[in-house]
């Protein structure tokens, strides 16, 4: 595991999880395109991943694929509901593969935040009529925000439902070639809404107390981890903080992660927030590094800083001072394609382009 490596790791240093090694710490973050169609990939993914590939990341994941057509966040979403899907993801992990990265799948159910329109399509709630669907499902009758639908409380054979889905997504993405796995509880998204206070009011063994709040996450952990293959590993992306009172806290993420440490999670993916419309949140350059930091010390397992890192130095220096064993990156993989190989030599390693494009980082 990353908590035990030695103490001179740094960014570029290999990493030996289960029967998989990474070959440094860098991460392609899913990123929503927003440019499926019924939820298939296609050659945007192909470009849009490989090319992460072949700028010399560690792994790279898919955005956000739908368990469920109802648990996309867009119409546009990526999916993996259907055995149609697996076509087009092995071949993009194929590619992904033969350039030396791991190619991982991030699964997901939107919940209360489903139905929405496109960033440039100016985003928001938008109703059947309009492209998007009705129910949306969460854990308690409250939406998400003005505007948006009421979701459906989700009963016990909902929720199985729900469960069944995570585990045949997590079917299909070892059918397509995936080596990682990361189950989305974070961002005001279906696991999340459950976990958090300030969206789940039940009564019932799925509401109320901690334990009863992480049950669907844990139980639904449970269940992939079962069938996930036992020398891969199993991510789960987390909300630190709701940055709300009376919401989920630091605190509360410390003890859900020894908990998924017990059920077989590998790597902590610490974010932050979205699961209320009007926190403040106070971002800026590694705003949610310290989440990681202490969920790695407390609670002993691996864990993914992501938010706002940008310089090679602030990365190398995250895994060097043991706040985290990756670093996940998004906006800047959208800038910087090839960010790892740009990176290597201000940190004075080698890098290893493909032969293709040796001549460029000679």
């Amino acid at each position: 595991m990353g908590v035990t490596e030695k103490e001179n790791a740094h960014l570029f240093s290999p990493l030996q999880l289960r029967g998989v090694q990474f070959r440094n710490r860098i991460v392609v973050s899913p990123m929503c395109q927003y440019s499926s169609e019924d939820g298939f990939a296609n050659d945007w993914h192909l470009v849009h991943l490989g090319s992460r590939a072949v700028g010399g990341a560690a792994l790279v994941f898919t955005e956000a694929a739908a368990v469920l057509p109802e648990g996309r966040i867009s119409p546009q979403d990526l999916g993996i509901w259907n055995d149609e899907h697996v076509e087009m993801l092995a071949r993009i992990f194929s590619f992904v593969r033969q350039q030396g990265a791991l190619a991982g799948v991030q699964l997901a159910h939107a919940g209360r935040k489903a139905s929405t329109a496109r960033p440039w399509d100016g985003g928001g709630p938008i109703a059947p009529e309009a492209g998007g669907w009705s129910p949306i499902f969460g854990p308690s009758p409250l939406p998400f925000d003005d505007g948006y639908q009421t979701p459906q409380e989700l009963d016990e054979s909902g929720l199985a439902h729900i469960r069944e889905a995570f585990v045949a997504a997590a079917k299909r993405a070892l059918a397509a070639g995936a080596q990682v796995i990361e189950i989305h509880g974070a961002h005001g998204y279906l696991l999340h809404s459950f976990y958090s206070p300030l969206s789940n009011r039940r009564t019932d063994r799925y509401g109320g107390s901690f334990e009863n709040r992480t049950r669907f996450l844990c139980e639904t952990t449970t269940a992939v981890r079962a069938v996930w293959p036992h020398e891969l590993p199993l991510f789960v992306r987390i909300s630190s903080t709701d940055w709300t009172d009376g919401g989920w806290t630091g605190e509360d993420s410390i003890a859900l992660a020894r908990q998924l440490k017990s059920l077989g999670v590998d790597v902590i993916d610490c974010s932050s927030g979205a699961n209320v419309p009007d926190a403040a949140i106070p971002t800026g350059s590694g705003y949610q590094l310290r989440f990681a930091a202490q969920i790695r010390r407390e609670a002993g397992i691996a864990t993914g800083a992501v938010g706002l890192i940008t310089a090679p130095e602030q990365a190398d220096q995250i895994i060097r001072a043991g706040q985290a064993d990756l670093v996940l990156m998004a906006r800047e993989f959208l800038r910087h394609p090839f960010w790892p190989l740009n990176a290597a030599k201000p940190l004075h390693q080698n890098p290893k382009p493909p032969e293709q494009y040796g001549r460029a980082f000679a």
